[in-house]
This record gives structure tokens, C-alpha cells and sequence, in this order.
């Protein structure tokens, strides 16, 4: 019942609404028509008499053209303006991609030039422990080993990360890397430091550069085993 009173108020709303707007719509036209009236009968006083205004008029018809000209001039400047500042800006996009990938490319440098010197540090933290047992104490992955095979250890570790380094920078092939594990593998020594680091390489993630070394030269010791040779002693 609630309803039905709601939509009979919209419909009584919506009449009472359109009424207005048809009533509305009348009087706007009827008081135009009066006022036209009234400017038509301003005009003609003015020139006094109706053919003498339209003489006036017909004449001020002759700048018509004119007029026309320069609004068609005016519209190609406006045209031409927005051209130009469509350029620009263009242009502005242009410049700041290029400052953008300049920026993006020191970054890279700057990553670059600090993991290089990480690198040398490490290698330098790596020789005093090769040269001195004591230090070696501190860092040691590799405890109850003998100073040579500690030694040889530390190297072999260098080796690996001096190809994760060149890798990471896109200086080799994957195709590449495989070839030369597999003439790493060759050296007992070098055998002798992945089977003593394998566990620990073994729960990097898979999508980073040093998981995914680590697999390359896993699938270096199995293509050894399947050609069917033999571990080094």
C-alpha cells in the first residue's frame, strides 16, 4: 500500500514538474516574441521607417564576409597554438625518457662500481685468511680441514664467485658457464670444495643468480656422470 502511495507522489510530482517546465517554456516564448516585437519597433523609430532599417541592415550584411574572414583566421591561430603546445610536449616526454634512462643507467653504474668494490674486499678478506691460519679461524666455512685444503677451499669459493659476478653482468652464457664447470670439476680440489659447500648452495632460491650458478654446475656434474666419467680423486 506504502508503495503504491510512493509512486502515485512520483507521478504527481513528475505532472506538477512538467507543467511547470510546458508553462515555463510559454512564457519564455511569449515574452521573446514581445520583446522582439518591442526591438523591431525601437528599430524602425530609430531610422524612421521600416524600409529605411532595412537598407541599414542589408548594408551591415556586406561586412558579413569580412567578419567570417577573421573568425576563420582566428580559428586557424587558435588550431596552430594548440599544435605547437601538442609538440612541446611531446618534446618535454621525449626529454624526461631520456632523463629517465639516464638516470637508470648511473644507477646500474653506481650498483655496478659499489658491487665491484664489495668484490675486491671480499677477495682481500679472502687472502689474509689464505695467509694467516689465525684469521682464517674467524671465517671458516670449512673447520677441521688442513691449512692447504682450507687454502685450496678459499680459492675454489673465489673461483665460483668471480663466475657469479661475470654472469650476473651478462659476460657469459649460460651455454658457456657449463663448459667451464665442467673443466672446474676436473680438479679434485675444486670437486673436493663443492661437496663440502653443496648443502649450503643447495637452499638458495631458485630464481637468484647464485641458485641458479648453482644449478648450472650441478647440471655440469651430472652430464660428467652420464658421459660416465669418473669422479677426481
Amino acid at each position: 500500500m506504502a508503495t503504491h502511495r510512493q509512486i502515485g507522489r512520483s507521478l504527481l510530482t513528475m505532472c506538477v514538474w512538467g507543467a511547470a517546465t510546458i508553462a515555463g517554456t510559454a512564457l519564455v516564448g511569449a515574452a521573446s516574441i514581445v520583446v522582439s516585437g518591442w526591438l523591431v519597433s525601437g528599430v524602425e523609430e530609430a531610422n524612421g521607417d521600416r524600409r529605411t532599417a532595412l537598407e541599414r541592415s542589408s548594408m551591415g550584411d556586406y561586412f558579413g564576409g569580412v567578419s567570417a574572414v577573421f573568425s576563420g583566421m582566428a580559428l586557424l591561430l587558435l588550431v596552430a597554438t594548440l599544435l605547437l603546445q601538442q609538440r612541446e610536449i611531446r618534446m618535454q616526454r621525449h626529454e624526461l625518457a631520456l632523463q629517465r634512462e639516464e638516470l637508470a643507467s648511473s644507477r646500474d653504474e653506481l650498483h655496478r662500481s659499489a658491487e665491484s668494490d664489495l668484490r675486491a674486499l671480499h677477495i682481500e678478506l679472502t687472502q689474509m685468511a689464505m695467509d694467516d691460519p689465525a684469521l682464517a679461524e674467524v671465517w671458516n666455512d670449512f673447520p677441521g680441514v688442513s691449512r692447504q685444503t682450507l687454502r685450496q677451499n678459499l680459492f675454489a669459493n673465489l673461483t665460483f664467485s668471480h663466475y657469479l659476478l661475470v654472469y650476473r653482468w651478462g659476460g657469459i652464457t649460460e651455454e658457456e658457464l657449463l663448459a667451464r664447470a665442467g673443466t672446474l670439476f676436473q680438479s679434485p680440489a675444486f670437486a673436493r670444495y663443492w661437496e663440502a659447500s653443496r648443502s649450503a648452495k643447495d637452499v638458495l632460491p631458485p630464481d637468484s643468480d647464485e641458485g641458479r650458478l648453482f644449478r648450472i654446475f650441478e647440471r655440469a656434474i651430472r652430464e660428467r656422470r652420464q658421459r660416465g666419467t669418473p669422479p677426481p680423486a
